[in-house]
């Protein structure tokens, strides 16, 4: 017998997956965590009107492959048409059709040294080129990424506003200004995944037929759907419509497509969990200072803390958390590895990472926990 014919692309990939999952470090240690803040999920859970809606849906039917109702919902929302709005799999669904559209072998992508992985994934498994720039004073630098895409022709540009992993942000205005320096031929893709945790005036305000932006949503942060997987991408309408020649139409279940919509028209609840992340950022803070520690502002529904040494020393202390039961995550890359990642959590949660800290620091300075 001989092993299937792979692509010489595939061949020369490493059998990776942007992320470790907690399950599968749960599945490690034999025992479960005790506090899940690694994930930027949102514990307080989905709308009430989310969890009856889901439930109710009848599941052996497929999915409406066009998403009418919460593509039509979506662009009420925003003020645009729905053929503005493409609805997929999450972000990183998203983010697979859109390198699928644009990115052969050999073409040039750029983005931020340390910036979400998966986009860098995707862009991997379709042979582009990764160039990356470093950070600015723990922030994204739009003007930095525009000028390396311009350097090499780069067909895309990764930006996140906020910034994962380091809850940083820019002011949309911002951005559009310094969208002028964007080359020709080049598109941005400017993840809005936390936005609705920012304050006023961060989401870039692009018109959403300027074929120079994408710009991706979801419902996983906020709206407390991680697990339903619904994403959005906003953009000029040729854009939009080209998702539909590599998209899987069925690729989003009924009961999700439902649940999004019902979170969609619950105002009430986005502030509850808005009022409850502010709330928990202030303690993720106050914990942080307890401890001899600096946390950096945050537009997200995370916090990062500055551990004052170098990556080793945030690893050790990372590693001493999830030992003692705390899932937590670390950006990847220098300087900005020196930190922690702390997702906003319930009383309980940040009560466990508070009694854990001291004795994960203690560790990770040589003492005994």
């Amino acid at each position: 017998m001989t092993d299937p014919r792979y692509t010489p692309l595939t061949l020369s990939l490493p059998a990776t997956v942007p992320f470790v999952g907690p399950e599968t470090q749960e599945r490690q240690r034999g025992v479960p965590f005790v506090a899940r803040l690694g994930a930027n999920e949102s514990i307080f859970g989905p709308s009430p009107r989310a969890i009856e809606a889901m439930a109710a849906t009848e599941v052996w039917m497929y999915g409406d492959p066009e998403n009418h109702d919460l593509r039509h919902a979506l662009a009420d929302h925003h003020g645009v048409r729905p053929d503005n709005i493409v609805v997929g799999e999450g972000i990183d669904g998203l983010l697979g059709y859109l390198v699928r559209l644009l990115v052969g072998p050999g073409d040039a992508v750029v983005t931020s040294d340390g910036a979400y992985p998966t986009f860098n994934y995707h862009v991997a498994g379709f042979g582009g080129v990764l160039h990356k720039v470093p950070y600015s004073g723990d922030h994204e630098d739009p003007a930095a990424l525009f000028a390396k895409a311009a350097e090499v022709d780069a067909k895309l540009v990764y930006l996140a506003n906020p910034d994962n992993p380091m809850g940083s942000w820019h002011r949309g205005a911002d951005i559009v200004a310094a969208l002028e320096a964007l080359p020709e031929g080049c598109l941005l893709v400017l993840d809005e995944a936390y936005v609705e945790c920012a304050p006023e005036g961060t989401a870039a305000p692009v018109a959403a037929d300027d074929p120079r932006v994408i710009r991706m949503r979801t419902f996983s942060k906020v709206y407390g759907m991680a697990g339903a997987r619904v994403g959005y991408a906003i953009g000029a309408p040729g854009l939009i419509e080209a998702f539909n020649k590599v998209r899987n139409h069925f690729g989003m279940n009924r009961a999700a497509q439902a649940g999004a919509l019902a979170a969609l028209q619950d105002a009430e609840w986005l502030a509850h969990v808005q009022a409850q992340i502010s709330t928990s950022r202030d303690r993720i803070g106050q914990i942080a200072r307890d401890n001899g520690l600096e946390s950096l502002p945050s537009a997200t529904n995370f916090v990062a803390i500055d551990c004052g040494q170098d990556g080793a020393f945030a690893k050790a202390v990372l590693e001493a958390l999830v030992a003692q039961g705390i899932f937590v995550r670390m950006p990847f890359a220098a300087p900005q590895n020196r930190c922690i990642r702390v997702s906003c959590g319930q009383s309980a949660d940040l009560d466990a990472f508070a009694a854990a800290l001291p004795n994960a620091l203690a560790t990770a300075r040589g003492g005994k926990q």
